[in-house]
């Protein structure tokens, strides 16, 4: 393997894929890559990504590299991070065989992940993935005991102008089959106009379908400026304590925001915020479902988003996997049914007509004649 190009590098895959572009080499510290990263990494194109840590680590089945290598874009795995430090901005790389040079110099070695060095991989984290489970179970029970009052209780809202009172709200994340599920309940939107809430780079999800947000949600670091130009409301998540990191990007597009502290994540909150200001139903796209859900956001316990799910569950509908519902095709039994059905009010409409009715009429003299009625 021979590849040259220039090299686009960033710690965070969700930013490094801002300024990606088609036949670069992504150069990136990611470890266990996810599925939503590995897409946002397909839909760039680029020639190799060259990754610092372990894009399989082991701990659980994420499914990122298959969808690199499915997408036939290979991974140099492993390089480590003293090749990542020597790698600036903009490089002409090049790479032969499973080594690193730049203008002749030897950056550093990894492994290429082929077909088959994947599948061994992820064959290897079921071995682990009951103790992963072991741990997220312990760990998200101890959370939930610190966070049930911030939750359940004595969590302050804060004031907004949005109105949820008696309406739908869709709450978009920019997860896992994402573009699918948006499709796939697009006539929902249509009809009952539900308030839009992004989170994050769910915003610009909205916006790929032609849809304005009503509110963004979030700590500000994967939504475009373009989104919260064009959105109508912003809530930056903050810290408990109140630190809020995000406030000062959206300031410097001269924006107003509404602070909202509060542990967890930010999807949490946002359902939270909804089904407090009365919300009469939840549809939650992208969302977090699931122990890889989980484990790919990185947090060792999803207290917070169980507890939310527990207070919200009366008025949530998660659309996730909406759009596997919808992959029949139509059949030809239906095409008949259906024309068969349009064919009824035709023929009645046809027969009493004055002409159909005469030549019914001739009809019924010559078959009496012929028959000697």
């Amino acid at each position: 393997m021979i590849i040259k190009s220039i090299a686009k590098k960033d710690r965070k895959t969700k930013e490094l894929v801002n300024r990606l572009h088609v036949g670069e080499i992504a150069v990136i510290n990611h470890r266990d890559i996810d599925e939503v990263a590995a897409n946002c990494l397909v839909d760039c194109k680029p020639k190799l990504i060259i990754n610092a840590d372990q894009s399989i680590s082991g701990r659980y089945p994420n499914l990122g590299p298959n969808v690199l290598q499915n997408a036939g874009i290979p991974i140099l795995d492993h390089v480590g991070l003293e090749a990542f430090d020597m790698i600036q901005e903009d490089d002409i790389l090049e790479i032969i065989d499973e080594e690193i040079y730049r203008n002749g110099e030897f950056i550093g070695k990894g492994q290429l992940l082929t077909e088959e060095l994947i599948q061994m991989k992820l064959a290897e984290t079921e071995k682990n993935f009951e103790y992963e489970l072991d741990k997220f179970i312990e760990n998200t029970l101890d959370y939930a005991k610190k966070e049930k009052e911030f939750i359940l209780g004595s969590l302050k809202l804060p004031e907004i102008k949005t109105v949820f009172q008696n309406r739908h709200v869709l709450v978009v994340v920019r997860g896992q089959n994402y573009k699918e599920d948006l499709h796939a309940i697009k006539s929902y939107i249509d009809e009952f106009n539900p308030i839009l809430i992004g989170v994050d780079g769910g915003g610009d999800a909205l916006l790929e379908f032609g849809y304005t947000p009503d509110m963004i949600v979030g700590d500000m670091d994967s939504v475009s400026d373009k989104c919260l130009l064009i959105c109508k409301e912003i809530v930056v998540h903050a810290y408990p304590d109140g630190r809020a990191p995000g406030l000062t990007r959206v300031e410097s597009l001269n924006k107003k925001a509404v602070i909202f502290p509060a542990p967890g994540t930010s999807e949490d909150i946002a359902m939270l915020l909804a089904f407090d200001k009365g919300a009469d139903l939840i549809v939650a796209v992208g969302t977090h479902s699931n122990m890889v859900d989980f484990l790919e956001k990185g947090r060792k316990g999803m207290a917070s988003t169980f507890l939310v799910r527990l207070k919200v569950g009366s008025k949530l509908i998660d659309a996730k996997g909406v759009n596997k519902l919808y992959k029949e095709s139509v059949k030809i039994k239906h095409l008949v049914g259906l024309l068969m059905g349009a064919m009824i009010p035709i023929f009645i409409v046809g027969i009493m007509s004055p002409p159909v009715q005469q030549l019914l009429k001739l009809l019924q003299i010559k078959l009496k004649f012929i028959f000697g009625m």
